[in-house]
């Protein structure tokens, strides 16, 4: 009988019929996390160019610049604060792409590679978390637009003064009615695009992708327009200083908050650098999801970024020109861009900006918010639970516990969102990396991740300990300046938490994978090319 277990063409990798057929009896395998065959993966550059088009070019992207330029920061150093953030976490993303599109793995098959069959669930279930309050908060920002369509037509759907109170982790919490009911509608279109699967999903983004282009490019030039009414030429506002008087109002040390903000830009894709394989399996080659990823997010997140910079240096000098204060009629909020755009007195205009925002917001939230908790729910039971049964739970819970009226709606800071959780994601994302290129070498035994107990990567009782280990240790004290510790020390940890989780997290993982904690885990060259034939 034959040993080999896998076929590898032109250096991708899938399971051989006798072997799938083998694992489908597992309570590890069903059919959404099985690998993808070769003839599956057939996504182009151009396919993964406009995946990261379509996430990238968002709401909170523009938030990134007009956040820091809102605390003091120039435009310029806005800008580059963004694209070298988006540099560097490109980085983990384009290493964990590779297994994905080399082995046809998804995102709870690298888990269990390096964490353990049962001890995946943490990564899964962080990343699917973290993600379910992304849905929640994306679904608000298209609820809002979707609620601007309708008020076009239905005046009452903007009225300010017709709200709701809602239950929330807070307490019960006063909303715009208007904006709720658009938040359950849009929430119901992310739910049946995701539904329908990653194909659905590429369409949304190839069509989508050119239109938030043209959406982008017409904010820069409406931006540009608002600063030369106050008086400003493109040149003067991009070029203005740091604004000392709002550092001192964020805290006073332009180190600290300039740091932080960079964490935080980079904690932005901080999720998507655990779930990468779930796309990238199906790339047609390692070329194509590098170039693809490398096209597709990193320009247009400095372009995001540059635009947001733009709209809120404008909008500080038209308010300041203009003498005007937060709540008076004309003011800009130099953070908000979305509420402006709502507030334009041309129907036609605030049509085709909230049509714009919904297709920034659909494909989004559904590839980067829907898709890993979808997966990671189903990594819990296989057998019992779909990729279409995961949709509908990652909604659920984005929905009714991970409320966007308490989350968004409350007024809760941005960047210590994002800074809180990818300390706590970053070392995972290490530990993936110091896992399948150095301890075993980029060697996969592919059908060995569906075996539990009887396949290798089973651990001591499902859980590698060194990944929880080193896990635990890489991320608790850049938390706990969360919980009221203060001090200089405590401080600079809190400023690079992102890099420090990482890096303590990597250094720590192959530190304890040289003991009996890797167990026999390990593969050989001449291992791996037993279990494999060649066509």
């Amino acid at each position: 009988m034959s040993t080999h277990t896998q076929i590898e063409k032109n250096g991708l990798f899938e399971l051989t019929d006798e072997a799938r057929a083998e694992l489908v009896s597992s309570k590890y395998y069903n059919e959404d996390l099985a690998p993808t065959s070769v003839s599956q993966r057939t996504w182009t550059t151009y396919n993964i160019t406009m995946l990261w088009v379509g996430m990238s070019i968002c709401v909170p992207a523009l938030s990134l610049a007009t956040g820091l330029v809102s605390q003091g920061v120039s435009p310029w150093l806005a800008v580059l604060n963004v694209a070298l953030g988006n540099i560097i976490i490109l980085i983990p993303i384009q290493l964990n792409s590779q297994i994905g599109c080399k082995y046809g793995i998804p995102f709870p098959g690298f888990a269990r590679l390096t964490f353990g069959s049962i001890g995946a669930h943490v990564p899964a279930l962080l990343r699917a978390i973290t993600a379910c309050g992304w849905t929640a908060i994306q679904a608000w920002v298209g609820g809002g637009a979707v609620a601007a369509i309708i008020g076009c037509f239905a005046p009452k759907f903007m009225d300010a003064n017709w709200t709701i109170n809602l239950p929330s982790w807070g307490g019960m919490q006063t909303t715009s009615t208007g904006t709720f009911i658009g938040y359950i509608i849009f929430m119901v279109f992310v739910a049946w695009v995701a539904y329908n699967g990653v194909e659905r999903i590429k369409w949304v983004q190839n069509i989508g992708g050119p239109i938030l282009i043209v959406l982008m490019i017409a904010l820069m030039f409406w931006s540009v327009k608002i600063g030369n009414d106050a008086g400003f030429s493109f040149g003067e506002i991009m070029g203005q200083p740091n604004n000392q008087e709002l550092i001192d109002a964020s805290g006073g040390n332009f180190t600290v908050i300039y740091l932080v903000g960079l964490m935080g830009n980079i904690a932005f894709w901080a999720t998507m650098a655990l779930n990468i394989p779930d796309f990238s399996r199906y790339a047609s080659s390692q070329k194509a999801q590098f170039r693809g990823q490398l096209y597709g997010m990193p320009l247009p997140m400095a372009f995001c970024a540059f635009v947001g910079a733009l709209y809120a240096q404008s909008a500080e000098l038209h308010n300041t020109s203009n003498g005007l204060q937060a709540g008076q009629a004309g003011y800009y909020n130099p953070f908000d861009v979305v509420s402006v755009l709502y507030n334009i007195n041309s129907k036609i205009i605030v049509l085709i900006a909230s049509i714009g925002v919904i297709m920034a917001t659909i494909t989004t939230c559904v590839a980067a918010n829907v898709v890993a908790p979808a997966n990671g729910f189903s990594n819990l039971s296989p057998k019992r639970i779909s990729y279409k049964k995961g949709v509908l739970i990652a909604v659920f819970i984005a929905f009714f516990i991970l409320q966007a009226w308490w989350i968004y709606g409350s007024g809760g800071a941005f960047f210590t969102w994002m800074n809180a959780y990818g300390t706590i994601l970053a070392p995972i994302a290490a530990i993936f990396i110091a896992d399948y290129f150095i301890c075993k070498k980029r060697y996969v035994d592919i059908a060995a991740l569906f075996k539990g107990q009887d396949g290798r990567y089973h651990y001591h009782n499902g859980v590698n300990w060194a990944a929880i280990i080193a896990w635990v240790v890489a991320f608790i004290l850049p938390l706990f300046i969360y919980f009221g510790v203060q001090g200089a020390f405590w401080t600079f940890i809190n400023s690079i938490n992102y890099i420090w989780s990482f890096v303590v997290g990597f250094v720590v993982y192959l530190l304890l994978m040289k003991t009996s904690l890797a167990k026999d885990s390990f593969m050989t060259e001449d291992e791996h090319e037993t279990l494999t034939r060649r066509s």
